[in-house]
């Protein structure tokens, strides 16, 4: 049994932002300024920092609101979300060599090993920057009290249906690009969640089928709180991307489209089903380590 003292301390633990949090804050005050107002390229080295800084920030939100959270739940798993980070985001990488809905300015200052080193340590921060912030947005009372939606199963006919779909967008979006290039933040949703329903992974179907839709929620709003950090501070980085896309190209937020940021909410639930996936061929099928789901 704990004692008084010991639950006063833990209360207050819990209570204000752990160490890692102002850890994180201090990383980003710092390279946000240095990667706006530094002249030249400063960005390649100065992205993973400012976004490692987010991270550590926003994992310490958690904690502070929930007592707990991705990186004090397990230490290794939260250096496994990193690692598995850019080989996932060199997935939309590869489509979008297809697709050319992004490039970036200043690539070119770079040899090929150089350009591979720098964007792959950046790319390590996408899925715990986007995990966090859906455990951030999933601890508000708001989404707590969401009333129930539709009902998406688990049925042989639901996950096939799934499947094919998934699968007939990746076509169409490889072979007509200038034309379906938004399937690129669909198709591989809609293949993999009935994979992880078959092979006994997470999925977000764990939950819609029985019409709850806020871990949904949650990783739309953390994805669009993430995205909004993303294209402000690479709006004056440097080097930095910018998009190409051949319609909906208009009334622009940063560089991203308006219409741009729709992408993000599927986004959030492919890296979810790819974490997963991953994470059952791995041995951890059923895990709950990713808490999106309000307590």
């Amino acid at each position: 049994m704990a004692t008084d003292i010991e639950i006063k301390k833990m209360a207050n633990e819990k209570s204000r932002l752990p160490r890692h949090g102002w850890i994180g804050v201090s990383l980003i005050a710092l390279f946000w300024v240095l990667n706006w107002t530094l002249s030249g390229a400063r960005t390649h080295w100065g992205f993973f920092p400012l976004w490692l800084g987010y991270c550590l920030s926003m994992d310490g939100l958690v904690f502070w609101r929930t007592g707990t959270s991705l990186l004090t739940r397990s230490p290794r798993k939260y250096v496994g979300l990193f690692l598995l980070s850019a080989p996932i985001w060199w997935i939309f990488e590869l489509l979008n060599l297809r697709t050319q809905n992004w490039t970036y300015v200043g690539a070119e200052l770079f040899t090929p090993l150089q350009y591979a080193f720098w964007t792959t340590l950046s790319f390590t921060t996408v899925i715990p920057a986007v995990f966090g912030s859906a455990e951030f947005l999933a601890s508000f009372d708001f989404v707590k009290r969401l009333q129930r939606g539709p009902v998406i199963g688990t049925d042989k006919r639901t996950t096939l249906l799934f499947f094919l779909l998934g699968w007939s967008m990746l076509a169409v979006m490889l072979v007509w690009p200038t034309i379906f290039f938004p399937f690129i933040w669909l198709s591989l949703y809609f293949i993999l969640e009935p994979v992880n329903i078959w092979l006994g992974n997470r999925s977000l179907a764990d939950w819609t089928q029985k019409g709850d839709w806020r871990p949904v929620i949650a990783l739309w709003l953390g994805v669009l709180l993430t995205a909004f950090f993303w294209e402000m501070w690479n709006y004056y980085s440097y080097p930095k991307w910018i998009y190409h896309v051949p319609w909906g190209n208009g009334l622009h937020i940063f560089e991203m489209p308006l219409l741009g940021y729709g992408g993000y909410l599927p986004f959030a639930l492919e890296l979810y089903a790819l974490y997963h996936w991953i994470s059952g061929w791995l041995g951890n099928k059923a895990t709950d380590y990713v808490r999106v789901m309000p307590e």
